[in-house]
């Protein structure tokens, strides 16, 4: 099968990274806490994703296969850390509403235990649901790790499922101790050299 082609996205495709990340984080357990309410749950997630992949479009980088099929999320760690998003906690109490509380839990969750070493951050990486397993992921990996590794930068993560850990773990990342959610939830840290030709 022959490997879909990478490209970098912009500012005109935050709506639709958003949606697609959203769409393909629904199944697993964290969104559940985060947002309660099934119903809403998408919703919260799409507008909440929207902020971040705003940001990451102006200050990272936003790479997606040509098909639109999946997505990844880079924030650079170089140096002095990144500014937070314009108007942040105004733009996250109107997408999270009631539940903006528990997202704030999560973001002093991940700002807790990430690396202070330099490196790229893979914020988020999604594929569609029903593409999932048939190597888009592999492919969005691929796609940057060539760039750290040509240029000696790590990469960091948080993987949010045993399989996507184990995706991870298969593409040179190790991984740590997780840290939880309040109802016992994991994500597990994980982090990658990169490799010298």
């Amino acid at each position: 099968m022959s490997r879909p082609a990478v490209g970098r996205l912009g500012v005109g495709d935050v709506s639709w990274v958003a949606a697609r990340i959203a769409e393909a984080f629904m199944v697993l357990d964290q969104p559940r806490w985060l947002v309660p309410d099934e119903a809403k749950r998408e919703t919260v997630l799409t507008a909440n994703f929207e902020i971040i992949v705003d940001h990451a479009t102006r200050h990272g980088l936003v790479f997606g296969t040509e098909d639109r099929v999946g997505v990844a999320v880079w924030l650079p760690s170089i140096g002095e850390p990144l500014p937070p998003p314009e108007d942040y906690d105004t733009r996250l109490a109107s997408a999270c509403g009631e539940w903006t509380p528990k997202f704030v839990h999560l973001d002093e969750l991940f700002a807790a235990n990430h690396p202070h070493a330099d490196h790229h951050h893979l914020a988020l990486l999604a594929v569609r649901p029903d593409r999932q397993g048939r190597g888009v992921g592999t492919a969005l990996l691929r796609h940057h790790h060539t760039w750290l590794d040509a240029n000696g930068v790590p990469a960091y993560l948080e993987a949010s499922s045993e399989t996507s850990r184990d995706l991870y773990a298969r593409h040179g990342y190790r991984v740590a101790e997780p840290f939880r959610l309040p109802d016992g939830t994991p994500f597990w840290p994980m982090w990658r050299e990169p490799v010298v030709a």
